[in-house]
């Protein structure tokens, strides 16, 4: 390249002394100033919307997804998609249906024998998909297979999965599920079917999301070194015969704030939410449940919480404030911590459990009788959202006077 031509990245190449001498360089110094953001802006065109139809062969839909460029988003039309199974390995991706909701249906074919789509690494973003069917030889099938990177899971559906999200033990990977639903476990003995699967990655967020009718397995299991689940719609209805609604096995730093908790009448154990069963795995031992709604629909007494301390070292005491504990069972057995403004009642003293409406109604003796959250040991426990029929969060002030237990402040 000759002194003075413009180089791939908009700058002027030259050798010293040459084109031009002194009285020259201030000019192409200018003119390199001005070509370099529409160089860099050429560069960034290579990123293409790519779009996907239901009259496209899953083969050929597969290969679109699996050989998207860096950057590129895929678009996926309203339908149904039979067998398309990919593994996707691009550094940045997003998938997106495009309108009604399109539906993959597994058929007899997963990627890699694990999932519809198996995930490994970079930033993938997935959004307004619904994944179903999956079947594996080892009862793993998996929706969507998380092994490596961040993942973004964002107005999705997973039914009649093996286990709806599954991911791997990577320590550095990070899944966040916002407004997604997971249900309709398949009823197969023995398989143990959960509904979210995480594994010992480094943070996993799970908000404005419903999780309903599981089977033997548990709604949600995690054990993440952090888990931060907030204001989801997390109940076992109907013929749903869950275990446990959140399992976190190896403890970590928990926090479950503004959830409906509800387990169903043809429960498989009476525990809601477990903490710490299979042993510590990280150095880091925190539980903070505040504002939740727990509920036990079933004629048998239920047990609410269960931390099992003989088996993961705390470094503080649980902290355990302004939630609502519906039906009959144990709550603070073997769960000693900072139990402050948590409430017993009736699914009657709720606004109107058929609808779905959760709250406390206005004349209730409960509202306001929570404790201020703002400052518990220091941190501020206080609700920032609310879940939002039938998916999704709507904001919530923390400034107020008076706090009521339970998910709603409504």
């Amino acid at each position: 390249m000759s002194a003075g031509t413009i180089g791939r990245h908009g700058m002027v190449a030259g050798r010293p002394g040459a084109a031009g001498g002194p009285a020259l360089r201030p000019l192409l110094r200018r003119l390199a100033s001005m070509l370099l953001p529409l160089a860099l802006a050429a560069g960034s065109v290579r990123a293409e919307t790519l779009i996907v139809g239901p009259s496209d062969e899953p083969a050929a839909v597969a290969r679109t997804l699996m050989q998207a460029r860096d950057g590129d988003v895929v678009e996926v039309l309203p339908g149904e998609y039979r067998g398309v199974a990919a593994v996707l390995e691009q550094r940045r991706l997003t998938i997106r249906g495009a309108g009604k909701r399109p539906v993959f249906v597994a058929g007899d074919k997963l990627a890699e024998g694990k999932a519809i789509l198996v995930v490994r690494g970079g930033e993938v973003t997935i959004e307004n998909l619904e994944l179903r069917g999956a079947r594996a030889p080892d009862r793993n099938g998996a929706g969507i297979r998380f092994e490596k990177g961040r993942l973004a899971v964002r107005d999705c559906a997973f039914f009649d999965n093996e286990t709806g999200l599954l991911t791997g033990n990577e320590p550095d990977a990070v899944l966040e599920i916002r407004a997604s639903e997971f249900g309709r476990a398949p009823h197969v003995e023995g398989s143990l079917p959960h509904l979210v699967y995480v594994g010992r990655i480094a943070r996993f967020t799970l908000a404005g999301s419903r999780l309903h009718r599981g089977y033997e397995g548990h709604l949600v299991k995690s054990r993440a070194r952090e888990s931060v689940i907030t204001y989801n719609m997390i109940r076992d209805t109907g013929e749903g015969s869950a275990s446990y609604e959140i399992d976190l096995p190896n403890g970590g730093a928990a926090t479950i704030l503004g959830n409906v908790v509800g387990k169903g009448p043809r429960r498989q154990n009476p525990v809601l939410i477990a903490y710490g069963s299979e042993g510590a795995v990280w150095e880091r031992n925190e539980l903070v449940l505040a504002h939740n709604t727990l509920i036990n629909e079933g004629w048998l007494p239920a047990w609410f919480l269960r931390v099992f301390r003989d088996r993961v070292p705390m470094g503080a005491e649980p902290l355990v404030v302004n939630n609502l504990v519906i039906g009959g069972g144990i709550f603070w057995l073997g769960a000693a911590g900072r139990f402050e403004g948590n409430w017993p009642a009736t699914l009657g003293m709720l606004r109107d459990v058929l609808t779905g409406a959760f709250e406390l109604p206005p004349d209730s003796w409960l509202r306001g009788r929570g404790v201020d959250p703002r400052h518990v040991d220091g941190r501020d426990l206080a609700p920032r959202a609310e879940f939002e029929w039938p998916l999704g969060t709507r904001a919530l002030s923390p400034d107020r006077a008076r706090w009521s237990p339970g998910a709603y402040q409504r």
